[in-house]
């Protein structure tokens, strides 16, 4: 199989050689036609130089008269030939390059009606053919070489020809034949002016090659027979791959690569009955310082990332055997690792705060494999038993002074900042982030990943204090300039510390009050203010609040929502934390910071999610049965007032979305408070999720459209657009509650419900009169004020409403307290419907016409319909005597009443047209 392939590739070589001869000599034949034409037509070659234009002059002149006329062309050939390569050579520059060689321009004059489509496709195909001749040829033909020399050994191998030793000699001399070769060719001058082939340089080809085949006679020398011993293989295997890389600076980036991989692949290979973990990785420190230099004197970014990843790979692999781990060993590579990324490739870098770039992405590796490292020396249970988190801590804040010395350095910041985080969320009791080296996992088991003692504490508080003063102080370093990075350094001068300041807490704090830590948090709360101040002090301009400073006090809020959590109990965090959201907006006043609305709109969404969480505030075992004047009062009452206030002051400073995000607030709190203070009265003191009751609805719903008269009335006094919305808003929910709950789910009629002993002042006055006049009324109210399917829609409303109560009344007069349907009716309280409704039907035309309301009198005409029906279909068979005919005198008499009407009002209005 791998000689056909071998035969393959000889056969394509062939073929783009023989390609490329015929090319050339086509080429050779075009521009002697060319000169030719240009001799037979008297013109002189464009581009000349002047002094060969000055000696052909004197040529001209010392030339003989006459002369056969084939020996005049063809000296004029041989003079005019030099002149005219000269004058091709001159027109390509030395740093520039061509399609290839047989594309070189043709003799002028140029042809000028090519057709671009023929040029196009000439072009496309010199593209197939360069590459074909340039590129594909070299690389595969280097590959063939590396395969040729492997195979020699093979073949040796299986004839039986030469001895072990002979074989490993000749491939040695083979490797080293490729590479002198290549420096060779090198050094003789080789250039490839044509585009594209940089990938294709022969020289750095074959000393791969050469490389390929020496790291392969090496490892087969220890390996297959054992000649030489694992440390002389070790080192010669790593001066290989050294060596491959330092002659990547003549040979280009890719022979670095392979040199690398060898280099890193070399302790794989060798096998040691006593490994050393000091040569180990003593021979990565001198790999990756290599690499270093030649990857920061080429600016290789993808080399020196992939030096960073090998050697963040092998201290990995070392720490999973962690009962046998050297812990000195470690921290050695780690801090070789971050000193090659510092001191050699962010080196001389130039204005790096000034830079455009936010960050050196080859720097994310090493701060990826450094921060694992970190992670598992203090959260895997061997490493923590030996009391390893102090060295692991260590190299995090190494990890965040070389982030501040190297700006360039930032992913360290964030590899720091994320391994923090995880390893102190793992000592609290309830979760566990589990990093087990020793078995090479990592997964959640649910119990506390290390147990937590004074270490952690003191190592938790040390690196709060890093964080803090490093983020606000680079944050304050940076402002100015490149914001991006002040604001990741502020964000984790925050996160880390508060992250930090929870865990302890839920670890070593009491949970239900600990004034101790409330103190540290409050004392964050000042830091994190002030520092917020330091930074936007340095802004350009001062004090715009970007996002460094928003991240400061973002901070400082949430830490004191951590201070109002660990010093009180539940209701009085609900009712200060609502209370909070003043200060912010009230900070409004001296500092137009954005983030400080958006605060306010934090703590809103706080107390919503304490409420959603707790209801009653401070627990339902704890919550007084007396009405009104419980802990629900204040506890919604006052987040209510609370954000009413922080809307007024924003509206009068920063305005914006945050105030209108507080107007919404403070409306649905206050809605929220009446409402929870209904349930509480409805149901003897206990809140639970038991079907409100007609009344209880009834309630709500009065209270939806009170809210909706109100924000109509705010509205018009500081016009809103939450206030505007939100008023439309109640009055469709109140609709909605009339529609589903009074007429469908919780009617009398359906659920048999007591309507209650009292004639007049029952259930049905509380479900059905009071909506319909409020709804009414806030139909007339909003006639003006709102869209006009708006007031139609609450008049609409308030009609059914109106009729249903009269309805719903004429039978609880016939049957009682309970008016279910499955009462069956009687013949008078039949007829006495059809009456009820013709006399509504005229009371609403007459309000119509009075109110000139189109709705009212629609629904007069709708009503009416329904009461003729129900005469012709059901009172003439249902009825008997003297009711039915009474049903339908009454029902002439009002059709007959309401034609005259009408009459007598198209009348009067065409004499006032006329």
């Amino acid at each position: 199989m791998f000689e056909s392939l071998i035969d393959l590739v000889a056969i394509i070589a062939l073929f783009v050689i023989i390609s490329r001869q015929q090319s050339r000599i086509g080429l050779i034949e075009r521009e002697l036609g060319a000169l030719r034409s240009l001799v037979l037509s008297g013109a002189v070659p464009p581009a000349v130089r002047p002094s060969q234009q000055e000696a052909d002059a004197g040529k001209a002149d010392t030339a003989p008269v006459a002369g056969p006329e084939a020996d005049i062309v063809s000296a004029t050939i041989t003079e005019q030939a030099p002149a005219l390569v000269q004058a091709t050579e001159a027109e390509i520059p030395a740093a520039e390059s061509v399609p290839g060689p047989w594309s070189a321009p043709e003799a002028p004059p140029k042809t000028p009606d090519v057709a671009p489509a023929t040029a196009a496709k000439a072009a496309r195909q010199t593209d197939v053919e360069t590459a074909l001749g340039t590129r594909w040829a070299v690389w595969v033909g280097g590959i063939a070489l590396a395969l040729g020399g492997l195979f020699l050994i093979r073949y040796t191998i299986e004839a039986g020809i030469f001895g072990p030793g002979v074989r490993l000699t000749m491939a040695a001399v083979l490797g080293l034949v490729l590479v002198a070769g290549g420096e060779f060719i090198r050094r003789t001058g080789f250039k490839v002016p044509v585009q594209g082939v940089a990938g294709a340089y022969i020289p750095a080809i074959l000393t791969a090659a050469g490389a390929f085949i020496l790291f392969g006679t090496v490892y087969a020398a220890h390996g297959i027979y054992g000649f030489i011993g694992p440390a002389l293989a070790f080192m010669l295997l790593g001066a290989i791959g050294i060596a491959t890389i330092a002659a990547a600076l003549v040979h280009g980036q890719a022979l670095a690569g392979i040199g690398l991989v060898g280099a890193m692949v070399t302790p794989a290979l060798i096998a040691s009955q006593a490994p050393n973990p000091w040569a180990l990785f003593g021979y990565l420190a001198v790999v990756l310082a290599a690499t270093g230099v030649i990857a920061r004197m080429r600016d290789w970014k993808a080399l020196m990332a992939a030096g960073f990843f090998g050697s963040g790979i092998w201290t990995i692999l070392y720490m999973t055997d962690a009962p046998g781990a050297s812990l000195s060993a470690i921290l050695f590579i780690d801090t070789v690792t971050l000193a090659v990324l510092a001191l050699v490739w962010l080196s001389s870098r130039g204005d790096e705060t000034g830079s455009a770039r936010t960050f050196d992405w080859p720097s994310i590796v090493p701060g990826l494999f450094v921060a694992l490292s970190a992670l598992g020396l203090s959260v895997a249970p061997v490493f923590a038993a030996a009391g390893d988190a102090l060295p692991g801590a260590v190299l995090l804040v190494v990890m965040v002074a070389v982030a501040l010395y190297r700006p360039l350095a930032l992913p360290l910041l964030y590899s720091a900042g994320l391994a923090t985080v995880l390893i102190y969320l793992g000592i609290i009791p309830p979760t566990s982030i589990a990093s087990d080296f020793s078995s090479g996992a990592l997964g959640i088991d649910g119990v506390p990943l290390v147990t937590a003692n004074a270490l952690s504490l003191r190592l938790g508080i040390g690196l709060g204090v890093v964080f803090i003063a490093a983020g606000l102080w680079a944050a304050r370093r940076l402002a100015a300039t490149t914001q991006i990075r002040a604001a990741s350094w502020a964000a984790w001068g925050v996160i880390a510390p508060l992250v930090i300041v929870l865990a302890l807490w839920f670890t070593f704090g009491n949970l239900d009050r600990d004034f101790a830590y409330a103190a540290v948090a409050a004392l964050l709360v000042a830091v994190f203010a002030a520092g917020g101040e330091w930074i936007a002090g340095a802004e350009e301009p001062p004090l715009k609040g970007g996002a460094a400073v928003s991240f400061a006090l973002v901070g400082a809020a949430v830490a004191g929502l951590l201070m109002l959590h660990m010093a009180f109990d539940s209701g009085w965090t609900t009712i200060l934390l609502g209370a909070a959201a003043i200060v912010p907006a009230f900070a409004t006043r001296w500092r137009s910071y954005p983030v400080l609305g958006w605060i306010s709109v934090a703590a809103v969404i706080a107390v919503l999610g304490r409420v959603a969480f707790d209801p009653t505030i401070v627990g339902a075992e704890f919550l007084s049965t007396t009405p009104v004047f419980n802990w629900l009062l204040p506890g919604y009452g006052i987040p209510a007032l609370a954000f009413g206030f922080a809307a007024w002051q924003l509206a009068r400073t920063t305005d914006g979305r945050p105030r209108l995000a507080m107007e919404a607030a403070a409306a649905l709190f206050a809605l929220l408070t009446l409402a929870m203070l209904v349930r509480h009265a409805m149901h003897g003191g206990v809140i639970n999720s038991d079907a409100p009751t007609l009344a209880e609805q009834a309630i709500y719903t009065l209270i939806a459209i009170g809210a909706g008269a109100i924000l109509i009335a705010i509205d018009r006094r500081s016009p809103s657009s939450v206030l505007r919305y939100g008023s439309m808003a109640m009055g469709v929910v109140s609709v909605a509650f009339v529609v589903t709950q009074h007429f469908l789910v919780l009617n009398p009629l359906f659920t048999d419900e007591s309507t209650g002993r009292i004639p007049v002042f029952n259930l049905l006055f509380l479900a059905y009169l009071l909506p319909a006049i409020a709804a009414g009324g806030l139909a007339l109210y909003s006639r003006g004020k709102r869209p006009k399917w708006y007031s139609a829609m609450l008049a609409l409303v308030a009609a059914l409403l109106a009729f249903a109560y009269a309805t719903l009344s004429v039978r609880r007069l016939f049957k009682g307290e309970f008016i279910g349907l499955w009462s069956g009716f009687g013949q008078l309280e039949t007829y006495t419907y059809s009456a009820l409704w013709l006399v509504i039907g005229v009371a609403l035309l007459t309000a119509g016409v009075r109110l000139k309301s189109q709705v009212l009198r629609i629904a007069s005409a709708g009503l009416i319909a329904v009461a003729v029906l129900k005469v012709f279909l059901f009172d003439m068979s249902e009825l008997e005597g003297v009711l039915r005919a009474l049903s339908f005198i009454g029902l002439g008499a009002v059709l007959i009443g309401i034609g005259l009407f009408y009459q007598r009002l198209l009348t009067r209005a065409a004499k006032e047209k006329g």
